[in-house]
This record gives C-alpha cells, sequence and structure tokens, in this order.
C-alpha cells in the first residue's frame, strides 16, 4: 500500500508483459487460455488506472495481487510455444546498462517491438487490438493492429509509464545500443522470439527504433 506510483505501475507493466510475452506466439494458441490472458489483461489495465489515482483502494491492490500470481505461474502458457519474452531480453540489457526500473523498461521497449514484429503475427496482434484494448473491428487487419499498439501507449501514459527510451530518461549512443544488441544475443544464445525470431540485427533495429 506504501509503494510509490512509480513503481506500482512499473510492476502492473511487468504482470501484463509476463501474459502478453506468453500471448504473441507463433506456436499454436489455445481459446480458454486466451480468454485468461484477455481477461487477465483487461483486469490489470482497470486496476493500474486506479491506483494511478487513488494508491490506497484496497480492491483495485487485491485484483492485482492475485492478477500478478496468475500471470506468472504458467497458467497463460498453457497450450502454446512457451512465449515470446524477446522484449524481456531486449529490456534487461537496458536494465543492465543504465539501471532502469524493469517495468519502466519493458513499457519502452514494447511498442517498437511490437511495431516491428507485428506483421508476422497479425493475426495475433488485431485479437488484442479488439479483445483487450478495445478496437474497434473497422479497416484493414494492419490498422486494427497498429491501432492496437498505440492504444497500448496511450495506456501506459495514462499511467505514467514512458513508450520509449526517451521518455524513460536515458539516451544510448549508437556504440551502446550495438553493444546491448550483442549483449542480448549472447544471453538468448543468438536469437530468441515466437512473434517474430529476432536475430542481432533485429535487436539492434529496435533499440533504434525505441530511442
Amino acid at each position: 500500500m506504501t509503494l510509490p506510483d512509480y513503481q506500482t505501475e512499473s510492476g502492473c507493466t511487468d504482470i501484463m508483459m509476463h501474459t502478453m510475452e506468453r500471448y504473441f506466439t507463433q506456436g499454436g494458441n489455445m481459446e480458454i487460455t486466451d480468454s485468461l490472458a484477455e481477461g487477465l489483461l483487461r483486469t490489470v489495465i482497470a486496476n493500474a488506472k486506479i491506483l494511478h489515482h487513488d494508491p490506497a483502494n484496497y480492491e483495485a491492490r487485491a485484483e492485482i495481487m492475485w492478477a500478478s500470481s496468475l500471470a506468472h505461474n504458467g497458467l497463460t502458457g498453457c497450450g502454446n510455444d512457451g512465449g515470446d519474452f524477446a522484449s524481456h531480453m531486449l529490456e534487461h540489457e537496458m536494465g543492465g546498462m543504465f539501471d532502469v526500473t524493469h517495468g519502466a523498461g519493458l513499457a519502452a521497449i514494447w511498442p517498437s517491438w511490437a511495431r516491428y514484429v507485428y506483421k508476422e503475427d497479425l493475426d495475433r496482434f488485431v485479437r488484442y487490438a479488439e479483445n483487450v484494448m478495445g478496437v474497434e473491428a473497422v479497416g484493414t487487419k494492419e490498422e486494427i493492429a497498429l491501432k492496437g499498439i498505440e492504444a497500448m501507449e496511450d495506456f501506459y501514459h495514462s499511467i505514467g509509464m514512458p513508450v520509449n527510451m526517451t521518455e524513460l530518461g536515458i539516451h544510448p549512443s549508437a556504440e551502446q545500443i550495438a553493444e546491448m544488441a550483442r549483449r542480448c544475443e549472447k544471453a538468448t544464445g543468438g536469437s530468441i522470439g515466437s512473434a517474430k525470431r529476432l536475430y542481432r540485427n533485429d535487436m539492434e533495429e529496435i533499440y533504434k527504433m525505441a530511442i
């Protein structure tokens, strides 16, 4: 209850991301798992907004705490290939180099990752836009998917989270970006991703997009 707002919302972001990493996959999915994930994500979005303005709200804290358990106990990964987790690995190198708060770093990297990979996993991004972010099913699949990413950015801003590295307060040089990509490649054993397989050059491009 006494956790500062920035850390609260960083935690909410990480809770969501652990489910989203298991949602944006190409390894097969189950309807029941998708529905559980989408309900969890909508619940965190609603209660993160409440806590941003009313940090002492016990009911909202309880919803977030329960969601945090469900998001990382394996439930939302049942029936798929284990997940993507590229955003997490990209953020780990940002955190290692710049000592940023993990959840805030995830918020800063996710929109660029999403725009880099969405065409490879288009139906998942469309479903996310419609079922989680409430985007109307109007326009092409690409337009709906991009509106979903934009809606996610709007949500991050609504709870005080950044959507790029500049907003996060870091300004990596070209050399630092190249080094983060090199370290990420090493940490992942050469590549990572399910929505789209990412290699070192992909990692570097996402970092550049996220400045």
